[in-house]
């Protein structure tokens, strides 16, 4: 479980990017945050895994106050909760079994690490990963000869081969055209539902996150201003996240 309970965000810009959050997030669900660039959205997903650090509140995973972590005790949350960005954050030049298999790192004695000897069972591991997500006959490709949608499911393969409880995905479809924003939606879909899997994205696009996800967290200048089932938010409910500027 996730709990933000009155946390705010301030930058030393004096930017607020979180004001008075409460919210908690279960285990399974499938969850959008959406609003305005600039509403809080990002903060908001980077401030779980303390991409971000809070200023104020409280901010607990499975317990454990997230701003109180710091070195070793910090880097085993996160190895609990990946992270998916919209620009894939691959190494472009060797292929793709080798991203996937940097998830293991953290794991290894450096000198395997540096020398890229990964142990046959992180190597089945990776491959699993990638089968979950269709692309396993692409391990052997190098990454830059790969599509942005292929990139973007290689990101998400390395993420599952950590075996995480929790996937923040800030933007994962930003720079993918629609049908193939479609396809890695249903892959994230799919990963919640099959391995249970808590997934929370930030998404620009409304029509996305309302056809796909089962919980809508709409964020304005740093407030959730809604909560509530995909289904219940309507032309009202959008107006109140977005102004007069529906959809970003």
């Amino acid at each position: 479980m996730i709990q933000f309970e009155k946390v705010s965000k301030i930058y030393p810009n004096g930017t607020v990017g979180l004001k008075d959050v409460d919210l908690e997030i279960q285990d399974g669900e499938f969850v959008a945050v959406i609003g305005l660039s600039g509403a809080g959205k990002s903060t908001l997903i980077r401030s779980i895994n303390k991409m971000h650090a809070i200023t104020s509140g409280s901010l607990k995973v499975d317990g454990v106050e997230v701003s109180e972590l710091s070195g070793k005790s910090l880097r085993s949350l996160r190895r609990k909760i990946g992270m998916i960005f919209q620009s894939f954050n691959l190494v472009t030049r060797t292929t793709v079994i080798n991203n996937v298999l940097t998830a293991f790192v953290p794991d290894l004695p450096f000198w395997r690490s540096f020398l890229g000897l990964f142990p046959r069972e992180k190597k089945e591991k990776a491959l699993e990963a990638l089968d979950k997500v269709g692309i396993l006959e692409k391990a052997y490709t190098r990454v830059d000869q790969l599509s942005g949608g292929q990139q973007q499911r290689v990101a998400l393969s390395r993420t599952l081969a950590q075996n995480p409880k929790i996937i923040l995905a800030d933007e994962p479809v930003a720079a993918l055209d629609p049908v193939t924003a479609k396809a890695v939606m249903d892959d994230f879909r799919n990963i919640n539902r099959t391995l249970g899997i808590t997934v929370m994205i930030n998404i620009h696009h409304v029509e996305l996150a309302l056809e796909y996800c089962d919980r809508v967290i709409g964020v304005r200048k740093g407030e959730i201003v809604f909560d509530g089932r995909a289904d219940e938010v309507d032309d009202d409910v959008l107006k109140k996240i977005y102004g007069d500027r529906i959809g970003g």
